[in-house]
């Protein structure tokens, strides 16, 4: 595996961030601004970021590499635009060769783990699409042969969840899913388990990127805050917070290049175990750093007009996604111990 970027990753990590600061919000009230979110969300699309998982030839149009780049650049600058779940559906749709017009996300179980499965002919309780912004249909699974058949749900409703940057919508029991129109085929286990990598890779992406621009701004504030006639950043126990949490970022930011360069390059189970690996690191690190830039902030931190909230709700909610830190590891103790109810 060789982490260095080629020159076309390095500018796109250069016009992602760029794009994302200059769009992105800036402040808590920068969320109200729908005229600058549209902006944002039509930047996106017009980019041809939302298409990275289509089919291209003989695989899809990027790798895992360029999707990870675009999804920390996101996270850096808490954009509030849909990405990873219109990318993660076209993921999904791309391996059952089906195609699927609109915009479409991934339907997920209520712990947010996995995939939803509809096992009878309606939805039996609550699903939730996440990051569905402007999605109109949801992916879901019926178990069908030895594999899974692709359907789709409609999403309505308006969207919640603490993530302030990201919807998640509920759907409600009882919906009936429908055929993807046209052809396709089963889904079997090494297809999930490789896109359930991409996942894990892109949850990964998003915390190093929320942890990045979390610390450029907490220290920035420790530079222009003033205590005893001194910036704040002056002082020892401030300084070795923030030196904590820099240590933090940089190796999340390390463990998580393997999993979106395994996405592609690693067998389908391989490659789900270097995401969790790296989702393990990534999740606990995450609500280290932002709690520590809530700190630093100090009573200011804990206002509603102080951006680094929204740091934390989107790293709270990348965590959960697809599992957070105790999940994976008790997957680990499974697959690479043998132990099946925790180690005594």
């Amino acid at each position: 595996m060789d982490v260095r970027y080629t020159p076309e990753q390095a500018e796109l990590r250069r016009t992602a961030r760029q794009l994302a600061r200059e769009l992105g919000p800036r402040t808590v009230a920068d969320l109200d601004d729908d005229k600058r979110a549209r902006r944002l969300a039509e930047a996106v699309r017009d980019a041809g970021w939302l298409e990275l998982r289509d089919e291209g030839e003989g695989g899809p149009l990027a790798s895992g590499v360029e999707a990870a780049i675009i999804a920390e650049a996101l996270g850096e600058a808490v954009a509030d635009a849909s990405f990873a779940g219109p990318v993660l559906a076209a993921d999904l749709v791309r391996r059952a060769g089906a195609r699927l017009q609109g915009g479409a996300v991934v339907a997920f179980s209520p712990d947010l783990l996995d995939v939803a499965t509809v096992s009878g002919p309606a939805t039996a309780s609550p699903l939730y699409a996440v990051d569905a912004a402007d999605a109109a249909s949801a992916c879901v699974l019926i178990p069908e042969g030895g594999g899974y058949r692709l359907a789709i749900v409609p999403v309505e409703g308006a969207r919640g969840g603490a993530d302030l940057t990201r919807a998640v919508r509920e759907i409600p029991a009882g919906v009936r899913p429908a055929a993807v129109p046209g052809p396709s085929r089963l889904l079997r286990s090494a297809d999930l388990d490789a896109w359930r990598a991409l996942g894990l890779a892109l949850t990964c992406a998003d915390l190093v990127g929320s942890m990045r621009g979390v610390i450029e701004l907490t220290v920035a504030y420790a530079r222009e805050r003033k205590q005893y006639g001194v910036p704040i950043g002056s002082f020892q126990a401030v300084q070795h917070l923030l030196a904590e949490a820099q240590t933090l970022m940089e190796g999340a930011s390390s463990v998580a290049l393997h999993p979106s360069w395994a996405a592609d390059d690693l067998a389908p189970e391989p490659a789900r175990h270097a995401g969790r690996v790296a989702k393990a690191y990534c999740a606990r690190a995450a609500r280290t750093v932002c709690e520590t830039a809530v700190q630093v902030h100090g009573g200011m931190g804990n206002t509603w007009d102080c951006i680094v909230h929204v740091y934390l709700r989107r790293a709270l909610l990348s965590s959960r996604w697809f599992g957070d830190d105790g999940e994976q590891l008790r997957q680990l103790e499974r697959t690479r111990l043998g132990v099946t109810h925790g180690l005594s």
